[in-house]
């Protein structure tokens, strides 16, 4: 009788244990350049990071050639080594393929790789830029998401990778362009709580956010010297002001706690993928609680 009461109470947990996994949502943030998942998402996947759930960042290119002395594959490897750093800052995975930094093309071999990637991560949610950017690499990448948006879940496309059975929601991150259509905050996470751990991941990019983005605006020599000075002067660079039409949509997710929010990101519903209903979204957005 104790054996058959404990058997019964270890098929429980293991029920319950499979039914915790099932309820794991999976998230993958794309972007062009190894820093760029963070910047756009950071905060989010921390909160998602924080609440159980599974975040991949992958950046399109290695960044073998964002920098004014530095190069090549010693560059890249320096990008690499600080994404990964700021992934283990956040709680995600983080990896960085070897396509060169400014000359990506959204060709056939990046939209079955994205295929691929957001298949074995059996991605409810996939993040990444619009197609409308100063930069081509992000605009390529824009574009090889949504190739891959609907032949994620076709069988007979990269078949050696199971297909999905269900199409992800696939999101925009926020830009500032306004042509031929400007970004619409549909989603708005607040990051108020994390916003700090952000910047810490943020600082891992050395070369980027200390090196070489202040040498491209001519601020080189104002970066601190010292880590803490650096990061309240990375924080004050990195949040920005809160949008009216953000607030808006702030008030839609979390009611009256709107009014509270001093940092967050932004996502507009791509058109492509599955289009979600708010239903769904609170489900795979657990942080988007009203009081």
């Amino acid at each position: 009788m104790i054996r058959k009461s404990f058997a019964l109470i270890l098929f429980a947990a293991l029920v319950n244990l499979v039914s915790a996994q099932d309820q794991k949502i999976n998230v993958v943030v794309i972007g062009a350049h190894p820093d760029d998942c963070d910047i756009d998402a950071g905060g989010t996947a921390i909160r998602f990071s924080q609440l159980g759930h599974r975040v991949l960042f992958v950046s399109t290119t290695n960044g073998d050639a964002g920098h004014f002395d530095k190069g090549g594959d010693v560059l890249a490897k320096i990008r690499k080594s600080e994404a990964e750093e700021a992934g283990r800052r956040m709680g995600v995975t983080y990896k960085v393929l070897d396509n060169h930094d400014g000359l990506l093309m959204p060709d056939l071999d990046l939209r079955l790789e994205l295929i691929r990637l957001i298949r074995e991560w059996k991605a409810d949610v996939v993040i990444g830029p619009r197609p409308y950017d100063y930069h081509p690499d992000h605009r390529n990448t824009a574009i090889a998401i949504q190739d891959a948006a609907f032949l994620v879940i076709v069988p007979n496309i990269v078949p050696e990778t199971p297909a999905l059975k269900n199409n992800p929601i696939f999101l925009y991150t926020k830009d500032g362009f306004k042509k031929p259509n400007p970004f619409s905050p549909d989603i708005v996470v607040d990051i108020t709580g994390v916003f700090d751990q952000k910047i810490y991941a943020l600082s891992a990019h050395q070369s980027q956010f200390f090196e070489w983005l202040p040498w491209l605006s001519g601020r080189l020599e104002s970066v601190p010297k010292t880590e803490a000075d650096r990061l309240k002067w990375l924080a004050g660079w990195r949040n920005d002001d809160v949008s009216d039409a953000a607030k808006s949509s702030l008030a839609k997710w979390y009611g009256s706690k709107a009014n509270q929010v001093k940092s967050v990101e932004a996502f507009e519903i791509c058109e492509y993928g599955r289009y979600p209903n708010d239903e769904e979204i609170r489900r795979l957005f657990p942080m988007l609680k009203k009081d």
